[in-house]
């Protein structure tokens, strides 16, 4: 897999993910809701680990700085 997931994305992913993680967890939600939040939550957490999104190879996407070789 080729990194597609640049440094500021996943900063935010991973700040995005914890909260939603933490809002799931803390019993403020239910149902759906609650399962979709952290789903969500460690999609993100995931996708930033790994510097890769599927949905971003998909349509093409890249935030991921490119050094030129010279």
């Amino acid at each position: 897999m080729k990194k597609n997931v640049g440094n500021g994305d996943r900063f935010l992913r991973i700040i995005l993910g914890i909260i939603g993680v933490i809002l799931a967890l803390s019993g403020s939600f239910e149902g759906g809701l609650k399962w979709g939040l952290l789903a969500v939550g460690l999609v993100l957490i995931v996708t930033s680990s790994m510097q890769f999104c599927p949905l971003y190879a998909i349509f093409g996407m890249n935030t991921c700085k490119v050094k030129r070789k010279k």
